[in-house]
């Protein structure tokens, strides 16, 4: 969406328009799922990306701001609702992890922008939910989510210097993870 579109969709949804909420759904349903799916186990995504909508629904009136910021808003949302089920549940499911170490892959060479893609989406989410909470959510707070490091710091709650940080260790970590499965993966980091 560009800026005047989104601003005409926002308005719309604010002033209760079905059609502009699913436009908006449309545009942040599939990456909120990606997000979800590297934190929490397949079965859990749908319900979380509910309580995400709702939160969000129940505070549309309220928001002022431009794309970026809906996205920046949004996303916090998400992180927050999935961190309230970890509260409720316990730790990171082990089926995320067992999930990733049963996946197989053929080698092949991966490069910054297909390292995912040689991978599979499925295996790159569940890969990124057994890296530690902060790294896996800054590094998909900024690739699926599209957040700049000063909108996940805000988000995470850290300075963008510190975010940087956690994304560059945990593009390192995934880079070994990867190796180890036969992917030749240095250009992921460099």
């Amino acid at each position: 969406m560009g800026d005047r579109q989104f601003a005409e969709t926002l308005a719309a949804v604010q002033g209760g328009e079905e059609a502009a909420a699913t436009a908006l759904w449309r545009a942040h349903h599939p990456p909120l799922l990606r997000f979800l799916r590297t934190r929490h186990a397949a079965r859990d995504v749908d319900d979380l990306a509910s309580e995400v909508w709702l939160r969000a629904s129940r505070s549309w009136r309220r928001f002022d701001g431009d794309e970026h910021d809906f996205r920046a808003w949004f996303f916090s949302i998400a992180r927050a609702v999935s961190i309230d089920s970890y509260r409720r549940n316990g730790r990171r499911p082990e089926q995320l992890v067992a999930d990733v170490e049963a996946s197989t892959t053929e080698p092949r060479a991966a490069t910054e922008d297909g390292a995912f893609e040689s991978f599979g989406t499925e295996r790159a989410l569940a890969l990124l939910a057994t890296l530690p909470p902060d790294q896996g959510d800054a590094i998909a707070l900024r690739v699926i989510a599209g957040l700049d490091a000063e909108r996940v710091a805000e988000i995470m709650g850290k300075r963008p210097g510190h975010v940087r940080v956690l994304q560059h260790r945990g593009l390192r970590r995934l880079a070994l993870l990867l190796e180890a499965r036969g992917v030749r993966s240095h250009d992921v980091t460099q």
